[in-house]
């Protein structure tokens, strides 16, 4: 590493070396903020190839969730071919984690429900269900199956 250093009176700091060290400063902290969100977005556990259950728990697990060793559930649904206004919501909820589920708008998907044992509140009871078609995960949730329940994407609150 080579660092320079340079002495220069006050009276000679022109307008243009000022304007040239704040236009270093904004690249460098330009590159310092594309840097950071390529390191979150790498953190995230890929959807494909998610083929057994040690998969699901170890894709749950990435997002810091301790689960259950077995699904407590599995079903297998049908995507609806034409989601009305009462799916807005959900579909909103999954496409902000990155999830299309309109792209698999009529296909048959497994939901696998785990027990989650390390919610940050302590509460128990709480379920994550994860949606899968055929080997990728195509969306999912964490949420309380309680009358005051809540429903939010798979990151750790």
């Amino acid at each position: 590493m080579l660092i320079m250093t340079a002495k220069m009176p006050r009276r000679k700091l022109t307008w243009g070396v000022a304007a040239a060290a704040l236009l270093c400063c904004c690249a460098i902290a330009l590159n310092f903020g594309q840097a950071v969100r390529e390191v979150s977005a790498s953190s995230l556990p890929s959807p494909k190839g998610v083929r057994s259950n040690q998969d699901r728990v170890d894709y749950l697990s990435a997002y810091g969730w301790q689960v259950s060793s077995d699904p407590i559930a599995t079903q297998e649904l049908l995507i609806p071919e034409e989601m009305d206004e009462s799916y807005d919501e959900y579909l909103a909820l999954q496409t902000d984690q990155g999830f299309d589920l309109k792209k698999y708008a009529g296909k048959r998907v497994k939901r696998y429900t785990y027990e989650v044992l390390n919610y940050p509140s302590g509460e128990t009871g709480v379920q994550a269900n994860l949606l899968i078609c055929k080997n990728t995960v195509v969306g999912g949730e964490i949420l309380s199956p309680r009358l005051d329940g809540f429903l939010h994407g798979l990151a750790m609150p």
